[in-house]
């Protein structure tokens, strides 16, 4: 189920599809019975950082097809969920390694047919003429069919006023919300003022997306974890003296950047500089020795 292959890019969109496995040992019904109903939930969710109320939510919508499940098979009634969702947080937050993860999960949880992802941006929706932002945003919702439809800086559907072909693109996907809402998600994602400016623009849109979810900054801490995780996954590992350095250097850039810092992002960038300058370093060393190999140290950090 972890396997994934991008097998489509025409401008921004980008698709990731899921490869179906043979057996059924995604089928809801096997999972009634365990010690803990969440663990392979929480198993999705195990390297992320933070992102508390988001797993709660996961969590619930789980539960809810779960005991909607017992109903249908005591004759009572169920509904299927509305899946919608907003995400609004800063550069960084996760927003999209999120989005990208809820489409594995509700394809394993036979929530969606396909669960794959499909990402696109304004240009991908919005015509230059009349009639064509409603074909292009209906091409775009057909092929997010059974996946998730994930949409960032939404706000820039409606950047255009009231004579902008966005609104239009909007209204399209406000219809097709509710027309084939049983095996399709959307997600709405970007910056949380410009998504609440967005939001007062477009009366009863907000009502239309039951999971608003808030993505944090993160703290320095939850940043730290963050470094040391993306370097372990690299085969690296930070010396003590470098996770000092690092430390001191969010620190500041927390204080001094609040509006632009880009958190997890930042980090990332750290790591992969730091990497790169160590390659410079060692590149010079007749032998290097596997801990020279594994270590990023206080010059690599080039801050």
């Amino acid at each position: 189920m972890e396997t994934q292959k991008v097998s489509q890019q025409s401008g921004r969109i980008n698709i990731v599809l899921q490869n179906k496995k043979s057996d059924d040992t995604h089928k809801i019904k096997d999972r009634y019975i365990t010690k803990n109903p969440f663990n392979h939930i929480d198993d999705k969710f195990s390297s992320f950082v933070g992102l508390s109320k988001l797993k709660q939510t996961v969590n619930e919508i789980y539960a809810t097809i779960i005991i909607n499940k017992k109903r249908q098979e005591m004759g009572l009634f169920s509904t299927k969920q509305v899946l919608h969702m907003l995400f609004k947080g800063n550069p960084g937050t996760g927003k999209t390694t999120v989005a990208r993860q809820l489409a594995k999960i509700y394809y394993d949880l036979d929530i969606l047919s396909k669960g794959h992802f499909i990402e696109a941006e304004r240009a991908d929706l919005v015509g230059e003429y009349i009639g064509q932002t409603a074909q292009k945003t209906r091409s775009i919702i057909q092929k997010a069919m059974g996946g998730i439809l994930f949409i960032d800086e939404a706000y820039s559907l409606a950047r255009g006023g009231e004579k902008d072909f966005g609104k239009e693109a909007i209204d399209t996907l406000v219809k097709h919300m509710e027309d084939k809402q049983n095996d399709f998600v959307l997600i709405l994602a970007g910056y949380p003022y410009e998504m609440e400016r967005f939001l007062d623009q477009n009366p009863g849109l907000q009502s239309r997306f039951p999971f608003i979810i808030d993505f944090k900054d993160y703290n320095i801490n939850q940043l730290m974890e963050i470094a040391r995780q993306m370097a372990s996954e690299r085969e690296y590992q930070l010396t003590k003296e470098a996770e000092w350095k690092l430390k001191s250097y969010l620190y500041k850039q927390k204080s001094e950047s609040i509006q632009n810092f880009s958190n997890a992002r930042c980090v990332r960038n750290i790591i992969e500089h730091a990497i790169r300058m160590q390659a410079v370093r060692l590149i010079y060393l007749d032998e290097c020795t596997t801990d020279d190999l594994i270590y990023l140290t206080e010059k690599d950090l080039n801050l």
